[in-house]
């Protein structure tokens, strides 16, 4: 892609989620186009016919699938806009993708099928996980979080890192093309440590306690969540936080030149924006 940004413009999937709508920020501060991708503007993955008119005239798209990206059907969708981008002239491609799932290999191998000059950004578990979507609302209403995240440490990572990354991945020529990229946070905590932290920020009791994974996926159904969803977490859940992601990985500092930002800042940062109050 162009060296020059001003005439570039980027489409943004996902542009109202929480990687997307930071890429879209982080885009536009580079100096990008940013045309949003999302139901509440007109795109679909799961209809087709939405596609084109989004990406038609794009010089570079943002990849981020609405669930999750090991899910049976991510594969085929990622592929099947892949190819539809590259066909309609949008070479430049940036998925996000998570670090450690096998699951996601799939969708990762769609993505480079394509003829896309394409980069892939392995993520860690999110930092913004706890303030944002299903899990900030029952640590606010019950003081509790229950997950099954184990005693298993993890790098958890602020979402703002990704959008960087991602933004730098756009903007800086060919240097990250062909190549994927894991980062995460800069420490490992587990989850109950992360629990302890945001109770510290929120100055309010907040306890952690750990489930199996299927007794999770049996509360999702409970809860009314589609058992064809459920399954695939399950399954991911099982898969990352086995241990195996119980290590750092040096992405955002290889491609930002700065260490990434630590989970301490980011809960305060929401504490002192009301984030966990009851």
């Amino acid at each position: 892609m162009a060296e020059n940004t001003r005439n570039t413009t980027v489409v943004v999937t996902g542009a109202s989620g929480r990687t997307g709508s930071r890429v879209a920020q982080a885009a536009q501060a580079a100096g990008l186009t940013v045309r949003a991708a999302s139901r509440a503007h007109g795109f679909d993955w799961e209809d087709r016919s939405t596609w084109a008119d989004v990406l038609r005239g794009a010089d570079a798209a943002y990849l981020v699938h609405p669930s999750d990206i090991g899910a049976p059907d991510a594969a085929r969708a990622v592929g099947l806009l892949s190819h539809e981008a590259v066909g309609l002239g949008v070479r430049r491609l940036v998925l996000l993708s998570s670090r450690g799932q096998e699951g996601a290999r799939a969708a990762e191998e769609a993505l480079r099928g394509s003829g896309a000059d394409w980069t892939v950004v392995q993520s860690a578990w999110f930092a913004q996980n706890f303030s944002e979507g299903p899990l900030v609302a029952e640590l606010r209403q019950s003081g509790q979080l229950v997950f099954p995240g184990g005693e298993v440490p993890e790098p958890f990572i602020d979402v703002r890192d990704i959008a960087d990354v991602v933004v730098a991945a756009l903007t800086d020529g060919d240097r990250y093309v062909g190549q994927a990229v894991a980062v995460s946070g800069p420490r490992l905590l587990t989850f109950g440590e992360a629990v302890a932290e945001i109770a510290g920020a929120a100055g309010r009791e907040l306890t952690y306690r750990a489930v199996s994974a299927r007794r999770y996926g049996e509360a999702l159904t409970g809860f009314g969540v589609p058992a064809e969803e459920v399954e695939p977490l399950v399954e991911a859940f099982e898969q990352l936080l086995d241990g195996r992601n119980a290590h750092l990985s040096d992405g955002v500092r290889q491609v930002l030149g700065r260490e990434p930002r630590d989970f301490a800042d980011f809960a305060r940062e929401a504490a002192a924006a009301g984030t966990w109050k009851p």
